[in-house]
């Protein structure tokens, strides 16, 4: 079977290409129908990634945050037309210590393998999770996203310990919206500060028991554990500024990403004998467990449309363009395609 496929050619450049997806008895198809842009899409498009990255890379299909409708399936799993969140994670292997995500022979749609900018999609069935009834389509185009975070805080609950009383975040972007709200969620108990620069953009999280723009930290503020949602050239700053106000033996879980690499103050973190992990992508019983996390709680998707930017029907290369182009200028929120491509 014939497929088009949107390639990012160099940046700012699409083209399209044809490929041919065999249908055999174990894949499923899906028909990609809303996919949501990321930073990392975004450091591809404008070329904002190391030269021979670039080169290793491309032409490549970007995007890995979207559903889809499924138009076949050989296996059964999945009934034709039923509505899909598609799993970016393809692994090869299985480690019974190394999740999916970190084992390095996973491939990842939208860096080490085409994204979802296709007409379809073809998966194996445990590549995709149904979504939940009454899901709103173009919040559950950033899954993926989400699922980010619901891995975070669940590594967070094995590796921290039990006094959890106070909560940092730091960052007030679309990544510590959804880690602190997650938060508020799976550890209800807790008191979750939210750590930022721009007060508007604090205003928004009204389920947070506090907001702090990082100038105005009061001297005597102690936090138990703290999460790092900054990334880029504030990470250091923000990690900082955690190991500053955090108690002994307290956990920071860090998500920002940086292209490089952000000095910390090390003295301090031998000093309160601090656990510092980092965590990337997810894996399927991340977002199985998201989608139970959604069924028990109807109001986080509901809160997720805060932070929906703009939508673009998406069907030619200029669409695509436009829909990249306008996402780099935009203040705050995600940017999804209503993909028809």
């Amino acid at each position: 079977m014939l497929n088009t496929v949107y390639q990012l050619k160099a940046p700012r450049q699409f083209e399209t290409v044809f490929k041919d997806i065999p249908l055999d008895d174990r894949h499923v198809l899906v028909r990609p129908t809303h996919l949501s842009i990321c930073h990392a899409d975004q450091r591809y498009y404008q070329g904002n990634r190391p030269e021979a990255v670039l080169r290793s890379k491309l032409p490549m299909a970007l995007i890995h945050e979207g559903i889809g409708k499924v138009v076949y399936d050989p296996t059964g799993t999945y009934r034709i037309g039923e509505e899909v969140v598609m799993i970016p994670n393809h692994p090869v292997e299985k480690d019974d210590i190394i999740e999916e995500n970190y084992l390095r022979s996973t491939k990842f749609c939208g860096s080490s393998k085409d994204g979802f900018m296709q007409e379809y999609v073809s998966l194996l069935p445990d590549r995709l999770v149904r979504l939940p009834e009454g899901i709103d389509k173009i919040v559950a185009a950033f899954t993926e996203i989400v699922s980010v975070s619901y891995h975070a805080i669940s590594r967070f609950q094995k590796f921290s310990h039990s006094r959890r009383r106070t909560i940092g975040v730091w960052g007030d972007g679309n990544l510590g919206y959804i880690t602190s709200l997650l938060l508020k969620k799976m550890l209800p108990d807790s008191k979750v500060c939210i750590f930022g620069v721009n007060a508007n953009k604090l205003s928004d999280f009204s389920f947070a028991d506090a907001t702090c723009l990082v100038s105005e930290i009061p001297e005597d503020l102690l936090l138990d554990h703290a999460f790092e949602c900054v990334g880029g050239n504030g990470s250091a700053i923000a990690i900082n500024q955690i190991i500053d106000y955090i108690q002994p033996e307290g956990t920071i879980s860090i998500l920002g990403v940086s292209e490089d690499p952000a000095p910390i103050n090390t003295r301090m973190v031998l000093e309160k004998g601090l656990h510092i992990f980092g965590s990337s992508r997810s894996g399927r019983a991340d977002f199985e467990g998201l989608m139970e996390l959604y069924k028990k709680n109807p109001d986080i998707p509901e809160y997720l449309e805060n932070i929906v930017g703009t939508t673009f029907e998406v069907e030619s290369i200029k669409d695509m363009t436009e829909a990249f182009e306008t996402d780099i200028h935009k203040l705050i929120g995600k940017t999804v395609m209503i993909w028809k491509g």
